[in-house]
């Protein structure tokens, strides 16, 4: 019989229970390498600096994905904790039909301002243009891309991971199918990338609207609904570090781009990207377990289930803490291997790439201790926290240590921002936890 979020967790059942959205999260990342890999190789070097030149601007419009997606579920689940199962489907309708609505106008936004964005971070004549195609083409999709990342943690509220997984799977074969198809055999370049991805988004976005339609064998589904401000802004205020987040990943994404164009030009644009594609796929465990514990926490919290709050605590934090020390160690392990998969074609690119990794690689020892930590809070409902950890985290370390660290080391102190911003985000995160422990009573 498959784990409820009522249920006591052992290792074992809270593995089995997390499975599923890091696996989700995984497939994600791979399919999102998989579309790098076929530009780098199929269009070059120049296209592929292109694309991860104009991705910040999607990642920022697409965070309002993770804000309804973690917000919402937060909300519902502990509506459900409550017993209130009428109203957490209700609420429920009103996030999906909420993040719709918002994605639409965000995407109309995006395709207006664009080209004006992408010259004010200093985009050369070389990748204007095909950062431009890639981009329009993206923001086309905005709208199912939200959707996407809403349903991939609502459907983990919904007990049904693996009904998230197997969307993920569906969604990332297509992509990777169409990848084939447009770049090795049509030669769409950059466009073939972004028309295939946004076609997987469709599938992964959509097909659980037509599931929640229906009575299904979830606790949740669509109902007639007016929508309620309040609830919504409490979905949002849970949510408000997911989006802060994204946007701060995004803001922060770009002004590396912007030094890295000054210090190493095109190729730091590259070696960034490839560096990136491969910090999402290690981030995407850290992701993928807060996606699926988050529901838990929330869920007795609702339920002021002190004893199971502690128990998930522990064991999540023993977890964490040894994924974190090995993604440390195989970052610089690997990091040659992994240079050569991307941009083996050009060794000073590749060598470039190589040395990036070494020294980023160590911000993985301490990033998924500073996600739980968010994440724990947007669980109890108090967005706030969970936003200054991010916010901090993602965006106010980050700048500091991007504009100051190159002057004081050189160029390498770019590589390093990561890790510097990590360890200041630690002692925020420590801080915040030992604070609220008596408040939440998970500790």
């Amino acid at each position: 019989m498959a784990a409820q979020i009522s249920d006591h967790f052992t290792y074992r059942k809270l593995f089995a229970f997390v499975l599923p959205p890091i696996a989700m999260m995984l497939l994600t990342s791979v399919y999102t390498m998989v579309d790098g890999l076929f530009v780098s190789h199929f269009v070059g070097k120049i296209a592929f600096a292109a694309v991860n030149f104009v991705f910040p601007v999607i990642v920022l419009m697409s965070g309002l994905g993770f804000m309804f997606g973690s917000g919402g579920t937060a909300l519902v689940a502990k509506t459900l904790g409550h017993g209130a199962e009428k109203r957490a489907r209700r609420y429920f309708t009103q996030v999906v039909l909420l993040a719709a609505g918002l994605g639409t106008i965000a995407a109309a936004v995006g395709l207006v301002w664009l080209p004006e964005i992408c010259l004010l971070l200093g985009g050369t004549p070389d990748l204007l243009p095909d950062a431009l195609t890639y981009g329009r083409i993206m923001l086309a999709f905005l709208p199912c891309c939200i959707l996407q990342w809403s349903f991939q943690s609502l459907l983990i509220a919904a007990e049904k991971p693996n009904f998230a997984f197997w969307l993920s799977v569906a969604g990332g074969v297509t992509n990777v199918a169409l990848d084939a198809l447009f770049m090795a055999c049509f030669g769409w370049g950059v466009a073939g990338a972004a028309v295939a991805t946004g076609i997987s988004q469709v599938v992964a976005g959509v097909v659980p609207v037509v599931y929640f339609l229906f009575p299904n064998g979830s606790l949740l589904r669509f109902r007639r609904t007016r929508m309620q401000p309040r609830p919504m802004l409490q979905a949002c205020s849970n949510g408000a570090s997911e989006l802060v987040s994204g946007i701060s990943g995004a803001l922060v994404g770009m002004l590396y781009n912007y030094q890295l164009l000054r210090y190493y030009g095109e190729d730091g644009v590259a070696a960034f990207g490839v560096v990136m594609y491969v910090s999402f796929f290690f981030v995407s465990i850290f992701i993928g377990y807060d996606m699926g514990s988050s529901p838990l926490f929330a869920y007795h919290h609702g339920a002021d289930n002190r004893a199971e709050l502690r128990n998930l605590f522990r064991k999540s934090f023993l977890l964490i803490s040894l994924c974190s020390l090995c993604l440390a160690a195989s970052a610089v392990l690997f990091s040659r291997p992994l240079a050569v998969l991307f941009v083996g074609y050009n060794e000073s690119l590749a060598a470039l790439t190589q040395h990036a990794f070494c020294l980023y690689g160590f911000s993985f020892a301490l990033m998924g201790l500073n996600i739980f930590a968010s994440g724990l809070f947007t669980a109890m409902n108090n967005g706030l926290i969970s936003a200054l950890i991010s916010f901090a985290r993602t965006f106010a370390f980050q700048v500091l240590a991007v504009l100051l660290l190159p002057l004081l080391v050189g160029t390498d102190g770019i590589w390093w921002s990561v890790s510097v911003a990590e360890v200041a985000a630690l002692a925020l995160s420590v801080f915040f936890v030992l604070r609220y422990r008596k408040r939440y009573g998970y500790l």
